[in-house]
């Protein structure tokens, strides 16, 4: 029996539709597969696979951190190279603010009366008065008792100033014959009678004005219309709006003797003091000391007996290294640290000694080199990347 065999141009086309169906089968892995993946393991379902952490802010195992290139402008962080230098050694005490007594003023009742509202109304916070400004009336206030006494007494007053009359206008009549010293006796007699009758009617019915006795702004009010008031009740506070004083207070008498500048911290920034002197008694251990803020703005940055702290700088010198205030931050220890620029994405947390140096800036006397660069804004946020 003979073997049949398939002619060779019969086996080409055959080989060629075979390889065609095959590839026609691969393509859509092919398509999806990229280059060098082929040897991977399908992901199995439900299971999420971990994500690429190259570019990602992270603390590493001995607490420093990796920051991006990218991250470090999201947060606007910058850095500061630190010198050593000799600073002046400075305290924190704790002030309060008060009035300048030159220009600021209190409105007081001088007696017990009713409060009555000023021709423009009572004055509200806030709103500026001039030096002499009624602000108010006080409407005396007296017993029914005493009432009745004073209203006897411009009765009487009236009976003797009509007996006065007739009987000066008798004299008058005989001029000719009666002394001119007793027409001007009469005269004299009538016109007391009539002073003391309108000073006592103004007793019962004129009311006591209330004027600002310094220009400024209504600090504090405690007006009410138809209120009664005792006698030395205050109505109002008024203060200079560029005028204020803070009293800080020391527990070292030596300090009052040391003070070459103070500031006071408000917000981002920081108002001068000029230092006016220190008591000489000790009020609850501790020695007051005056000082004077002066400004544009001052009462939108200050309010009356608000507390604050006052940094004063001594005479006295200490080696360290200038940082701004916001650098410091905490660790888990509760430590104070600042964080130092060691590469171009690294950061070192570094414990320091410090003190304060003014409102805004603190002396780095232990804990860090000169030269090294150090985290001056952005360093809290720093400081949360775990």
């Amino acid at each position: 029996m003979k073997n049949i065999t398939t002619p060779t141009r019969l086996r080409t086309p055959f080989k060629t539709l075979v390889l065609a169906q095959v590839l026609a089968l691969m393509w859509p892995s092919l398509s999806l597969a990229h280059e060098g993946d082929d040897d991977k393991p399908a992901a199995k379902p439900g299971l999420s696979q971990p994500a690429n952490t190259a570019g990602t802010p992270k603390r590493q195992a001995d607490g420093s951190i990796f920051l991006p290139k990218p991250a470090q402008r999201q947060l606007d962080l910058r850095t500061l190279a630190v010198t050593q230098a000799e600073l002046p050694r400075s305290l924190s005490l704790n002030g309060r603010v008060s009035m300048d007594p030159n220009a600021g003023g209190l409105v007081q009742a001088l007696q017990a009366g009713r409060l009555q509202p000023g021709p423009r109304g009572l004055p509200t916070l806030g709103q500026q008065v001039k030096q002499g400004e009624l602000l108010g009336y006080l409407l005396p206030a007296s017993a029914s008792l005493d009432r009745a006494d004073k209203q006897a007494q411009i009765a009487e007053l009236h009976a003797a100033q009509s007996l006065a009359q007739k009987r000066l206008a008798r004299l008058r009549e005989l001029a000719d014959t009666v002394p001119r010293k007793d027409i001007e006796a009469a005269e004299s007699e009538l016109a007391s009678l009539s002073g003391r009758d309108q000073a006592l009617r103004a007793g019962l019915t004129e009311r006591e004005p209330l004027r600002a006795p310094v220009s400024g702004v209504i600090a504090a009010s405690y007006a009410v219309a138809g209120q009664v008031l005792e006698a030395r009740e205050r109505v109002f506070e008024i203060v200079a709006p560029g005028r204020l004083q803070i009293e800080a207070f020391a527990y070292d008498p030596a300090v009052a003797q040391d003070v070459t500048s103070a500031f006071v911290a408000v917000g981002q920034g920081q108002i001068e003091l000029r230092f006016l002197g220190a008591a000489r008694s000790l009020r609850e251990q501790a020695l007051p000391l005056h000082f004077q803020a002066q400004g544009t703005g001052l009462m939108n940055q200050l309010a009356l007996g608000q507390s604050v702290k006052v940094v004063v700088q001594t005479r006295s010198k200490i080696s360290g290294m200038a940082v701004p205030a916001s650098a410091l931050v905490k660790n888990a220890a509760n430590q104070s640290q600042v964080w130092v620029k060691t590469g171009a994405e690294q950061f070192e947390p570094r414990v320091v000694s410090w003190q304060a140096l003014d409102a805004s800036s603190i002396a780095v006397t232990a804990g860090l080199q000169p030269g090294e660069r150090v985290v001056s804004q952005a360093a809290a946020l720093l400081n949360q990347i775990r």
